[in-house]
């Protein structure tokens, strides 16, 4: 069986899924009977948008989740570098944070002699399984899914455009430039640059469904054979919150909306993502989507099934939202430095009481 590791985006609660993937290890491990095993070597396929693609490159590359999480507890604010004071019209017309220490904690990373001097390519031969990493180009107005996939169309080394030609830090850091939060990341590609933004703001902020596109569908050229027998995607999320807005309506003017909408279209569009993938993999657990839907696990749908599809996850609602953010203040910020003990609480305890072993086989 193929399998799939899907994480999503969303900043610095990727600490929750670091947590939900520790689990996950922990499990292989015991049974394998590997205390050294990583999950690089059980996942066939890695793929990541924003924060998910940081952990799904750092993945790849071999790291233990336990490396990973100290990553993020250890730089997590220094991955979040304020604007300084004395450049206030970036601040408030750019980016609210500086970009060049994420760089350089990426350029060290992500590099074949591990200083930084020598850059990983896309096709470095230092990550173990395939790769996917989405991110927005935002010259052309397009979403990129880029693979490591030597086969892929626009991978091929004779085009001078070629995209394993892009180192992996900026290919992972354009991935992560939230608009708003980091500055866009610019690639030069054969002499074109072309500028690059968070992929969180394409339909993939959750990649599951493009990771199993690109694994199924003869235009990816990986070609894997779907069947839920064949493929096993295992999706992570950085919890999620509700979008509604229980406010009178002379309070929703155009200035509240603007703020607001953003959110609840990438909060609809995540819900459809991972519905369209319980329908066409066979859901072998899952929250609830809604009341009406229900969770689809085990319920048989037309047309035949690509993968079996695990989406782990946690949904708060208008209300428990509420009560959660009394207790944790800003915890559903993307930059929420100082919730990242909460995020860890609320990881761990998700994945004891839902992360099984079945679901990982």
């Amino acid at each position: 069986m193929k399998r799939i590791l899907a994480l999503d985006g969303g900043g610095i609660r990727g600490v929750f899924s670091l947590e939900i993937l520790l689990r996950m290890q922990t499990l292989l491990r015991a049974s394998s009977g590997a205390p050294d095993m990583v999950l690089a070597d059980h996942f066939d396929l890695f793929a990541g948008t924003s924060t998910g693609a940081i952990i799904a490159t750092c993945l790849c590359w071999g790291m233990t989740v336990e490396a990973i999480l100290d990553l993020y507890v250890r730089f997590g604010k220094i991955m979040f570098t304020p604007v300084p004071w004395y450049r206030p019209f970036k601040k408030v017309l750019v980016s609210r944070y500086e970009a060049r220490p994420l760089s350089e904690f990426l350029q060290r990373l992500f590099s074949e002699d591990d200083d930084g001097r020598i850059p990983a390519l896309l096709d470095s031969k230092r990550l173990r399984k395939s790769l996917l990493v989405v991110v927005r180009n935002h010259s052309t107005g397009s979403a990129w899914p880029l693979t490591n996939n030597p086969q892929a169309l626009y991978n091929n080394c004779a085009l001078p455009d070629c995209n394993l030609r892009i180192p992996l830090w900026k290919v992972v850091r354009a991935s992560t430039a939230a608009p708003v939060y980091f500055d866009p990341e610019e690639i030069t590609l054969d002499q074109r640059s072309y500028v690059f933004v968070d992929g969180g703001i394409t339909p993939y902020n959750n990649p599951a469904l493009i990771a199993g596109l690109t694994a199924v569908l003869p235009c990816y050229n990986m070609n894997w054979e779907p069947g839920p027998d064949k493929i096993r995607m295992i999706s992570v999320g950085t919890i999620g919150f509700s979008s509604g807005l229980p406010e009178k309506v002379r309070r929703l003017w155009l200035g509240y909306n603007a703020a607001k909408i953003p959110a609840a279209l990438m909060h609809g569009v995540a819900w459809q993502q991972d519905f369209l993938c319980r329908c066409l993999g066979q859901c072998i657990y899952a929250e609830n989507l809604d009341s009406e839907v229900g969770d689809l696990v085990g319920m048989p749908l037309p047309g035949k099934n690509w993968f079996s599809y695990v989406r782990y996850n946690k949904s708060y609602g208008t209300e428990t939202l509420r009560q959660l953010l009394l207790k944790h203040r800003n915890l559903s910020r993307l930059d929420a430095i100082q919730a990242i003990p909460a995020l860890q609480e609320l990881g761990r305890t998700y994945a004891d009481e839902h992360v099984k072993l079945e679901h990982l086989v």
